[in-house]
């Protein structure tokens, strides 16, 4: 449950101020005791009241008069450079209201005026509005196509960088062909690829004669014994090492 914001005046009645008293009093005192424990610092608080023959005092009162001798030896100026009195705490409190009031005085008058702009838009009428809401609202205007104008230069620097990067991977160079792979110091050309093949055909042809040429149950007649030395290469007549 939020607390209630208590209002900073002089409270009438007797018994809700005594009771106010002692519950301020002893939170005032424990303050000065967190104060001097935490951050290490000379802080004494004497406080009188019509309720009490003796005024409360912290730490103690030798504490207080060494800290209120301390004090006194300091130069007036020093004294009263930071010295602040009811009066004075008044003061500083009206002015702080009066520039909250101001800045949210603004604050109402931009949200009214971009209120009237968009109503404008739909048709509403500009007759019945005076000078003063005229220039408001003409530079509430100003202020909103600032914000366009400015939007619209973002997203076309944006737009420019990214088809610039586009336009410079397009045009970049390509990749370098891969190398051959080795071929381990052999290198032939195609006419010699192909009379190798040849005779490597013809050389199986004539392991396959003398098979059958040494198988018994083989019979020949004249025309068996031709042998198959040209080959479908168009390779020159050779010489038949079987023979007699």
């Amino acid at each position: 449950m939020a607390r209630r914001k208590v209002k900073l005046c002089y409270i009438a009645n007797d018994s809700t101020r005594k009771v106010t008293f002692k519950k301020r009093k002893k939170g005032l005192l424990k303050k000065v005791s967190e104060l001097s424990t935490l951050c290490g610092i000379d802080a004494c608080a004497i406080v009188y009241s019509p309720y009490e023959n003796q005024p409360d005092v912290w730490p103690s009162h030798h504490g207080v008069q060494r800290i209120v001798s301390q004090f006194k030896r300091m130069p007036e100026m020093e004294q009263s450079k930071r010295m602040v009195d009811q009066d004075s705490f008044l003061r500083q409190r009206i002015m702080k209201c009066n520039d909250q009031l101001i800045k949210q005085m603004k604050d109402n008058r931009k949200q009214e005026m971009t209120a009237l702009m968009f109503e404008t838009l739909v048709g509403r009428s500009l007759h019945p509005l005076g000078m003063m809401d005229l220039n408001d609202l003409g530079w509430t205007i100003e202020q909103y196509l600032k914000d366009i104008y400015k939007y619209q230069s973002n997203t076309n620097n944006r737009m420019n960088m990214v088809a610039g990067s586009t336009a410079a991977v397009l045009l970049a160079p390509p990749p370098p062909p891969p190398a051959p792979a080795p071929n381990h110091g052999v290198m032939r050309t195609v006419g010699e690829s192909s009379q190798a093949a040849a005779s490597s055909i013809d050389q199986m042809e004539k392991q396959q004669w003398f098979m059958n040429l040494m198988s018994p149950e083989a019979s020949y007649n004249g025309d068996d014994l031709m042998l198959p030395f040209r080959d479908t290469c168009h390779t020159p007549h050779q010489s038949n090492d079987f023979l007699p």
